[in-house]
């Protein structure tokens, strides 16, 4: 299997060129302003070709479609410059349109356009002069479907009205006209002829045709394609005078539209006819035949003519060494093709042995399935089909060359992002690339291009379960939240989409809430306050309330729980959001259903113990109720000490504002205290933690308090806990945030009691036991 290198300049970061467009294309307002009509660049930015069309691109990254209010950056081609543009699924209009060509345009695409119309032929006539390749795809309405024509149809030769608007590209190289339908099959022909220079003509899926006798003026054709043209025989003479012709394709998607009867003789006939041919495509068709030669004379009329097309017997001598399973080929053997294409030709043509080319398109192997792919990376619904044979490839491992398949997959993913097949066929594939085990580490720049891939997909198939499922799966592979943090904007609305929105208790909310929770767990202070923003909390209540009605406990509701644990941490603003939305309301209620959950109630208290290191909000917790619930789980077993250790912490917190903020008269300040004291004084101090502190700060506070020592006696436990059981993750920290100064402090004082500086002691021993051990370390702090 193969990988990009790891030290090729693909594993590096982002050129600074492309950092730079990347954050320009998220903050627009650094190079504009926003008015009624869209972005308007400002004064005295003046932006060079490659700047605009890196920009451009970053755009697409991020919002995967170019509208027509970003697009006005661009109106003025004195500050701004664009020779190539593809446009799809735009919603840009002719006036639009009119500014862009106005840069003297050398290539224009245009797929899904459906505000451009007629009107805008005029604006590319007068800045023609450049244009070298135009494609038109589905859903534009460009070029009209009927001509206005002063006199009968039925005349040989209509004239052109002069209101009439005629596309005249005198430079044009390259034309694409896909899906392109029309009254009178001499209105394509009326088209063409204003391309004098044509070099490569694409009118796949486009009807009526006729006989394409005008490409017989076309000596500089060098490529024509007529994927899915309906009458190949019609056109057949005229295709065979096109002696300079390297490229055919005349393919078919559907099996039943690509049979002919006399398919070996076409097949020689085109061949013979064509003598510079280095490629062609008959995918889809009979015109391979099934594999048994034939030594007989064949005679074919043209069907505008009566001249007789005659094919001279091809005598197969018996010492001829090499030979062809496909009988129309007969005269290449020794001159085989660059590429043949053969993928579901009838007869299995792709899996024959003698086939005179040196690349093929097919689903015989490997090599034939990632040239199909690329191939047809264009045609969404061959494309689909391929993708399936790729994807089984992967999921059995058996695929080789993986670096072509991933990017396959990603250019097919990132072409066709509104087509959900495409997608979900992708994102399969994705998922056993990205998993396979022993394999080199992916480039970040890869790591980063898969990521954004997925998540326009999701975007666009928000609602599809396989996709939604595909894409979480995928994701999971990845370091969280490490490798996803430069999409953190995208991706938590997304998860909190399928969170809230997904099927209740399905896999794929399941997977979601579980992203979810990965990303608040490890995120810091602004990103967590976004979350809160997004609406997270709200969503997490969403889901324990809906639990809670059908009394429910599942995973989903501990996990929903865990999530707010995350979320609040350090974040003042979503404990805050957390009272609001009666957040202690759904405690009390899981408390009395689910009492026995020990994952449950650990997380519940865990984010209550968030809640209580806001001392702002310190006095909402300040109830006989609440203190009552929260004594009494200082004496829990549930989840070895966590539930308690909790519980002992809200109280350390709300006793912490001492006896004057103790506004209730049940239960006691003195008996809860006494209470909690003879807790600590039953923990291990050995214990395994279920938790990850990021800072000592809270704690550290709780050890300054003089006026209340049973506050200190919770945070010294803590600490003396954490540096015994985990000395190489929490000593340093304790050191690094001036811990060591604080309990030496609280160890000369004279108001705590023995016990609590008996532990304060021992976390000051642990920390130098761990500096010794680890001078590396330590230096490296000190510096």
């Amino acid at each position: 299997m193969q990988f990009i290198d790891e030290n090729s300049s693909e594993s590096g970061p982002d050129s600074l060129l492309d950092q730079c467009c990347k954050y320009i294309a998220h903050n627009l307002s650094i190079i504009s302003h926003e008015t009624e009509q869209g972005y308007e660049l400002l004064h005295g930015v003046a932006l060079p070709r490659e700047i605009c069309e890196k920009l451009i691109q970053a755009y697409l990254q991020c919002k995967t479609v170019l509208d027509d209010r970003f697009l006005r950056i661009f109106s003025n081609p004195e500050v701004t410059n664009l020779k190539r543009i593809s446009l799809k699924e735009s919603n840009i209009n002719d006036d639009g349109l009119k500014r862009l060509v106005s840069h003297n345009l050398a290539e224009l695409e245009l797929v899904k356009c459906t505000r451009i119309s007629p009107d805008s032929i005029k604006a590319i006539n007068m800045h023609n002069e450049c244009f070298t390749s135009l494609i038109i795809g589905r859903n534009v309405n460009l070029l009209p479907y009927k001509p206005y024509l002063m006199n009968d149809l039925s005349s040989e030769r209509p004239l052109v009205n002069e209101t009439y608007p005629v596309l005249k590209l005198p430079n044009l190289r390259r034309l694409t006209l896909h899906s392109f339908r029309v009254e009178e099959a001499r209105f394509i022909s009326l088209i063409l002829e204003q391309f004098p220079k044509l070099m490569y003509l694409d009118l796949s899926n486009s009807a009526p045709l006729g006989n394409l006798s005008c490409l017989t003026s076309k000596s500089s054709l060098v490529s024509l394609c007529l994927h899915n043209a309906e009458n190949i025989l019609e056109m057949l003479p005229s295709i065979c005078t096109l002696k300079s012709l390297r490229h055919l394709d005349i393919s078919h998607t559907h099996d039943k539209t690509g049979v002919f009867v006399n398919h070996n003789y076409i097949l020689k006939s085109i061949v013979i006819s064509l003598p510079n041919l280095t490629s062609l495509d008959i995918s889809g068709t009979n015109l391979a035949g099934t594999g048994v030669a034939e030594h007989t004379i064949h005679h074919m009329k043209g069907k505008e003519d009566d001249d007789e097309i005659e094919m001279k017997e091809i005598e197969m001598k018996d010492n001829v060494q090499h030979r062809t399973d496909i009988p129309g080929l007969v005269t290449r053997v020794n001159n085989p093709f660059e590429f043949l294409g053969l993928y579901g030709t009838h007869h299995g043509a792709c899996r024959r042995h003698d086939i005179p080319a040196k690349v093929i398109s097919g689903d015989a192997n490997e090599a034939q399935i990632l040239t199909a792919a690329a191939a047809y990376i264009g045609r969404p619904d061959v494309l689909q089909r391929v993708l399936n044979d790729l994807y089984h490839l992967l999921r059995y491992e058996s695929c080789q060359d993986i670096t072509r398949s991933l990017m396959i997959v990603l250019e097919a993913m990132d072409r066709h992002v509104s087509k959900k097949h495409i997608q979900i066929s992708g994102s399969a594939s994705l998922f056993y690339i990205v998993k396979i085990k022993d394999k080199p580490s992916l480039p970040l720049s890869t790591k980063r291009r898969i990521i954004t891939t997925l998540l326009n997909g999701m975007n666009a198939h928000k609602y599809d379960d396989t996709m939604m499922r595909n894409g979480c799966l995928t994701l999971c592979q990845f370091k969280i939240p490490y490798d996803v943090l430069f999409e953190y904007e995208r991706l938590v609305p997304m998860l909190l989409h399928i969170v809230s929105d997904m099927e209740q208790e399905g896999f794929v909310q399941r997977i979601g809430i579980y992203l979810l929770n990965s990303l608040a767990c490890q995120v810091d202070g602004s990103q967590k306050k976004l979350l809160g923003e997004l609406g997270a909390i709200d969503k997490m209540l969403a889901l324990i309330d809906d639990r809670l009605r059908r009394a429910r406990c599942d995973d989903v509701l501990e996990v929903a729980w865990s999530t707010m644990w995350n979320v609040t941490d350090e974040t003042a603003e979503n404990c805050k959001k957390f009272l609001e939305r009666k957040g202690l309301e759904y405690f009390l209620s899981c408390l009395r259903l689910f009492p026995n959950k020990d994952e449950l109630m650990r997380n519940m208290m865990g984010l209550l113990g968030n809640v209580a290191e806001v001392k702002a909000l310190r006095p909402r917790l300040m109830t006989s109720r609440y203190i009552s619930v929260f004594a009494e789980l200082v004496d829990s077993t549930s989840d070895g000490i966590e539930v308690s250790y909790n519980a002992a912490g809200v109280l350390s917190h709300i006793a912490s504002d001492g006896e004057e903020a103790w506004s209730i008269k049940e239960p006691s300040r003195w008996l809860v205290l006494s209470r909690m004291v003879q807790a600590i004084e039953r923990w291990n101090l050995r214990s395994d933690r279920n938790i990850n502190y990021r800072s000592f700060e809270p704690i550290l506070q709780l050890a300054r308090v003089r006026h209340t020592p049973e506050c200190q006696h919770w945070a010294v436990w803590a600490l003396a806990n954490l540096t015994t059981v985990y000395p190489e993750k929490y000593c340093s920290l304790v050191e690094a945030e001036g811990g060591i100064e604080i309990l030496q402090s609280v160890i000369a004082d004279e108001a705590p009691y023995d016990r609590i500086k008996e532990l304060a002691a021992m976390v000051i021993n642990h920390c130098q036991s761990h500096r010794q051990a680890n001078p590396d370390n330590q230096l490296e702090l000190d510096g």
